[in-house]
Formats: C-alpha cells, sequence, structure tokens
C-alpha cells in the first residue's frame, strides 16, 4: 500500500482528510497531513516533512506526496524530499484527487501518481445549468 502525505497551506491537509473520512466513513490508514501554519519556517517544515515520509515509507511500496500550489512553499518543500520510484509528489491536491488515490493505492506509484493528477483534472467542472437535475 502507498502512503500518502498531504502538504498543503492552513488546514488544507487535514480537511481534506476529514472530508475524505466523511465520505468513505472511516479515516484512511497511512494518510498524513503537514499544514504550513503550523511551522515557522521552510526548514522546520522540511524536517517535520522527511519525518513523515521516512515513517510512511516504512513497510509500504512508496510515498505519494500530494500539494497544493505547484511553485509554493509546500510543493518547494516536497521538491526536496522527491526520490523517484519511492516519494513522488503531484500538486493540485482536491478532494476528487484524493479520493482516486485512496481507491486505487495498491497499484504502482507511478501510476498512482499519474492517476491523482488525472483525477484532480478530471473533478474540476463548470457546472452547467442545462445538465443539472433542478
Amino acid at each position: 500500500m502507498i502512503g500518502l502525505l498531504i502538504v498543503a497551506h492552513g488546514s488544507l491537509g487535514e480537511s481534506l482528510i476529514q472530508c475524505a473520512t466523511y465520505v468513505l466513513g472511516q479515516r484512511p490508514e497511512r494518510l498524513q497531513a503537514l499544514d504550513l501554519m503550523a511551522y515557522p519556517d521552510a526548514d522546520a517544515m522540511l524536517a517535520v516533512a522527511k519525518e513523515h515520509i521516512e515513517a510512511l515509507a516504512a513497510g509500504n511500496d512508496g510515498v505519494l506526496v500530494l500539494t497544493d500550489v505547484y511553485g509554493a512553499t509546500p510543493c518547494n518543500t516536497v521538491c526536496k524530499l522527491l526520490r523517484p520510484g519511492r516519494v513522488e509528489g503531484v500538486a493540485g491536491v482536491n478532494l476528487p484527487m484524493l479520493l482516486k488515490v485512496l481507491n486505487y493505492r495498491n497499484e504502482p506509484l507511478n501510476l498512482l501518481a499519474d492517476r491523482a493528477a488525472n483525477g484532480g483534472q478530471a473533478g474540476v467542472m463548470h457546472i452547467r445549468f442545462e445538465h443539472c437535475d433542478a
């Protein structure tokens, strides 16, 4: 099973985990959040992110790290910890992305990273009135 870490601004990571827990009926295993506001600087966040990744990697088939905004501090922190085939990252985390990876986390890490990106994109849609059952 792939370990999952969400690294994001504010309390977004923990909020996404709470939403996924609600949808799935239980908190998923091997899923953690690291919220930027809890750390005074990027170095402190990097050290804690490394600890989370090491813990999630133990006995797992790798770790997928999901971040919110490409190029922002959480993503830049994750970039320093990527290890192809062992630790992969995807930016733009949203609830559809998280639910997708939770349902496919027994797949190889590189395929799961692709599913994450595709699932996140597929979950963003213009809701058109004529397609709604109102």
